[in-house]
């Protein structure tokens, strides 16, 4: 499955512990990550920057559902239950 273009969950929803290029203490789950432009597409897509647990994010239906608010809803749901953990 390709990524759906716009769509952006990922790069919202998850917590990233890891340091991204303009968040140096990574980001909390919910907020938008800064390199996320206003077309809801990664500026570092394809560079060496990009943190390495985007890199190995791959999409797929179970987590992306049909829409972008699906992919959202189940990347904050994943969230909650990894934090009870």
């Amino acid at each position: 499955m390709n990524c759906r273009l716009g769509c952006g969950a990922c790069c919202i929803a998850p917590s990233i512990s890891s340091p991204i290029p303009g968040m140096p203490n990574g980001k909390p789950a919910g907020q938008r990550c800064i390199q996320l432009n206003e077309e809801n597409l990664c500026r570092l897509f394809g560079k060496a920057e990009r943190p390495k647990v985007c890199l190995e994010f791959t999409p797929c239906a179970d987590i992306c559902g049909s829409s972008n608010d699906d992919a959202y809803l189940t990347l904050i749901e994943l969230e909650s239950v990894t934090k009870e953990d």
